[in-house]
């Protein structure tokens, strides 16, 4: 499970194999019990949350669209895409 960053108590990771094929693009994001999807590609939108308020899920939203270009990168360097 590579992390690829951390904000205000937020891991961002993504699972080193997840889906059959393999899925897009994404990042998951979470804090204690609480856990958000975010698809990175083709384009930035929430994939799904658990336990988030809307205000969290649109801050962190924010982040990811602040950051898509390390989650690009760090994805890509570990698929070797």
């Amino acid at each position: 499970m590579p992390k690829i960053f951390e904000w205000k108590g937020y891991k961002f990771f993504f699972f080193s194999n997840e889906g059959k094929p393999s899925e897009p693009c994404h990042v998951h994001a979470r804090k204690g019990a609480c856990l958000a999807k975010f698809w990175v590609d083709p384009e930035i939108r929430l994939a799904s949350s658990w336990g988030m308020s809307s205000n969290e899920v649109n801050r962190l939203q924010k982040v990811v669209e602040r950051e898509a270009s390390l989650i690009r990168r760090k994805w890509n360097e570990y698929f070797n895409t």
